[in-house]
Parts: structure tokens; C-alpha cells; sequence
């Protein structure tokens, strides 16, 4: 039961009796390549496309599905055992119809994914449905796009009047489906100051450089988001001073003038 619990957190799907396929959580997987089974009382875990043991414990530790202590899995929280909801993001598709919903819970710190039932409310998962970056109609009629980790750092630049976006479940979740999205747009990317946050800027900015008019990436040094930096103080004026000073300097390097 405890593998049962942790493929459904991860919507995977059954393999066998006591066994699961599901998208492995420790690299971008699109199609399940992460077996995870019961065998003798003990939980197994293999990717088949090559992650280190360690490294998928380490990503199911991350998401509170592996016991940090015992290595023993944890089983799915119930929302009887989740805190209040303290903020919940709809994404929709091009036409504001909704596909997901994404609430976050404190304390504890927690996300939790739904979709769509058949009442119009919200059942727990997201199973297969269609997964758009967040506020996707707002990207589509942009020409500038802020590009974050997460919702709460979109919301943060919306109040400032930008037009931002994510992709769902953050960092390592980006797809190759979304590049299109910024054709001849101008992209800033602000990532989280950590490596995971680092790495996912630089996939999103490899993968929709070939599309976007222009491609910013800003390390905001001082902070570790977007949200924490506007906390500190910053501006929009300034954030626009920062993305003037990038222009500003690309266009001597190609000997234009501003």
C-alpha cells in the first residue's frame, strides 16, 4: 500500500499486483520510466532512464512521499491532515476555461493539484489532463513575458503590472510544448536563487531562445525571488532599470545606440 500511495501522489498507473509506472520525480520525465513496487514489506524504486537510486529517494523526500529518518515511505496526506488553504491559482486554456487548480496550504508549508469533476468542483489530482502555463491568456497577447518559478512570484509581478507565467510544479517541469508560446515575444526570466532554480532558468532559456524576439535572464542577487525582492523594497521602476541596463549593453556590443 505504502508504493500505492505514492504512485497515485505521483498519478501513476498500474504495472502489476503490488507494482506502478510513474513519471519519475527526479528528472523531466514526460513519459513513465519510474517503477515503483512492494516486495517483502519494503518499497523499491527504479528509473529506467538512468537516475541513481539516491537521487530518486532524494526527489520523493523533497516532495514528503519517502520518510527523511527510516527511508520508509510516507503514505498520501488526506486533506483532513493539510492547513488551511492560504492561496489557490487557476490555470486555465486560451479561452479562461478552467483546467487546474493549485492550492497552497500553511502551515504546514504544502501544494496540493486538482482538476475538474463533474459538478464544477474540484477533485484531488490532475491525472491527464492538459497541463498550460499559468495565466496562459495573458502570454498569448504579451509582448513582454516574465518567466518565474512559481505562482506566488507571477501573482507578485502582476500587482507591479507585468505579464508573467510558470509552469506547473516549478522547477525541471518545463516543456518543449511551451517554447512556441513566445514567439517573437521579448522573455525575462527571473529564476530562484538556488541551483534547481538556476537550472530550470537556463532549460527555459536554451528552449525558447530559437522562438523569442529576446531572451533576459536577471539574477536578482540580492533575493531569492521575485517576491522576496519586491519585500525588500525594490520597485517596478527599478526592475525596469534593470532590464533598460541589459538592453543598453547588448545594444554597444552590436554598436547601436539607445
Amino acid at each position: 500500500m505504502r508504493a500505492a500511495a505514492i504512485a497515485e501522489a505521483l498519478d501513476g498507473k498500474r504495472a502489476g499486483r503490488d507494482s506502478y509506472m510513474c513519471c519519475c520525480p527526479a528528472h523531466l520525465d514526460r513519459t513513465p520510466s519510474m517503477h515503483i513496487s512492494d516486495i517483502g514489506g519494503k518499497v523499491l524504486v527504479k528509473c529506467f532512464a538512468g537516475c541513481e537510486q539516491s537521487a530518486l529517494i532524494a526527489a520523493l523526500k523533497e516532495r514528503g512521499l519517502w520518510e527523511p529518518t527510516t527511508d520508509r515511505p510516507m503514505p498520501r496526506k488526506t486533506a483532513r491532515d493539510l492547513g488551511p488553504i492560504i492561496a489557490e491559482y487557476i490555470y486555465t486554456d486560451e479561452q479562461h476555461r478552467p483546467l487546474i487548480r493549485v492550492t497552497r496550504h500553511f502551515p504546514p508549508k504544502d501544494f496540493r493539484q486538482w482538476r475538474p469533476n463533474a459538478t464544477g468542483g474540484w477533485r484531488a489530482g490532475i491525472g491527464d489532463s492538459r497541463r498550460p502555463l499559468y495565466r496562459l491568456p495573458e502570454v498569448l497577447e504579451a509582448a513582454i513575458v516574465f518567466v518565474v518559478e512559481g505562482e506566488k512570484d507571477v501573482e507578485s509581478l502582476r500587482e507591479m503590472g507585468f505579464v508573467a507565467t510558470c509552469n506547473l510544479m516549478g522547477a525541471d517541469k518545463w516543456r518543449t510544448e511551451y517554447n512556441e508560446l513566445f514567439s517573437g515575444k521579448t522573455v525575462v526570466i527571473i529564476p530562484d536563487r538556488d541551483e534547481p532554480g538556476m537550472a530550470h532558468a537556463r532549460a527555459v532559456f536554451e528552449g525558447v531562445k530559437p522562438f523569442a524576439a529576446d531572451v533576459v535572464l536577471i539574477d536578482l542577487e540580492t533575493a531569492k525571488d521575485i517576491t522576496e525582492w519586491f519585500e525588500q523594497g525594490h520597485s517596478e521602476v527599478e526592475l525596469m532599470s534593470l532590464l533598460e541596463a541589459h538592453w543598453t549593453k547588448e545594444g554597444a556590443a552590436h554598436g547601436e545606440s539607445y
